[in-house]
């Protein structure tokens, strides 16, 4: 849980009231996530969820909020941001750009099965074709670039195995992005962070997809990489439970066909999403920002799981 920024009941009410979406009656600060500050925000005629964003700028952050808005308005199930009378979609409070979103209904499946696996797949699919037509572009913030800056930061906090791994998966996926075959991949905006933590579900059914902010555009494969190795792995392992994985991957194409290249190379995207988040996950264990509450994840989970993706690479039947 983390609270950069304390707000006053005063001013989330005001923000609110010039939102049209009824008087605030209960402010609560949010467990989970480690990038912004979160309240539930509960009002007269219902339940937001109000957002502090501590990293990104104003002018880095529409392309999140209207990515939101442009798949709330096809039909995907995220967070509609609220807009003012002006129909402004972002705001200010406590000197932080802030935005209301709908909050979605349901709970989290943190130990999920094949069906839960296999609906991601269903609604991930679903997003990439909804966002095709989004005709904003910003570049995945925490892609290639981001690895080859940061790489250097973190290796002096780990050992020498540890970073020998590292490093010798960045040059791997640095050759991976100057190829030919990797040019040809799909692209379009992704989510690029589908936790078990970022969906909702009542019952067995998939009601929502939150959590936008480390979107941008990518290849379509890394999103499914990403969740293939948070939806579809024993924790404790890294291990990745092949049946699982093919229920996701199946689910995604009946809504949208995987071609051989993005088959081919799903297990090199793999490795990517574990180094990503490997390195993520140093970054702020080892410099971590001030905050009220914060409590980092523990980053020898991704090193193990990039460890399982290098040494058994996996293929779907396809």
């Amino acid at each position: 849980m983390a609270v950069y920024t304390q707000v006053g009941f005063d001013n989330a009410s005001a923000l609110i009231a010039r939102l049209g979406i009824g008087k605030l009656t209960g402010l609560e600060s949010c467990r989970g996530g480690i990038e912004n500050t979160n309240y539930y925000a509960d009002t007269t005629e219902g339940a937001y969820v109000l957002t502090l964003f501590e990293r990104l700028t104003a002018a880095e952050l529409p392309f999140y909020l209207n990515l939101m808005k442009h798949l709330a308005t096809r039909g995907i199930p995220v967070p509609n941001p609220q807009a003012d009378e002006a129909g402004a979609i972002l705001h200010t409070l406590e000197g932080k750009p802030t935005a209301v979103v709908n909050r979605l209904p349901g709970h989290h499946h943190l130990a999920p099965d094949n069906a839960h696996a296999a609906s991601v797949g269903e609604v991930l699919a679903r997003m990439h074709l909804a966002g095709a037509d989004f005709a904003e572009r910003q570049p995945n913030l925490r892609g290639l670039a981001w690895w080859v800056e940061t790489v250097p930061v973190v290796v002096p906090f780990v050992d020498a195995a540890q970073a020998q791994m590292l490093e010798d998966e960045l040059a791997y996926q640095q050759q991976l992005a100057a190829s030919a075959a990797y040019a040809t991949l799909p692209r379009g905006p992704i989510h690029a962070d589908l936790f078990r933590d970022n969906v909702m579900f009542e019952g067995d059914e998939l009601t929502g997809l939150f959590d936008f902010y480390f979107a941008g555009v990518d290849t379509l494969l890394f999103d499914i990489a990403v969740c293939l190795n948070d939806w579809c792995i024993d924790i404790d392992s890294g291990r990745l439970v092949e049946e699982r994985a093919g229920a996701f991957v199946d689910a995604y194409g009946r809504v949208r066909r995987l071609d051989g290249t993005e088959l081919r190379l799903l297990p090199a995207l793999m490795r990517a999403a574990a180094l990503r988040f490997w390195i993520s996950r140093l970054w702020d264990l080892h410099l971590p920002r001030d905050a009220a509450v914060l409590t980092a994840h523990d980053p020898t989970h991704f090193e193990r799981v990039l460890a399982q993706r290098r040494a058994a690479p996996w293929h779907p039947n396809r």
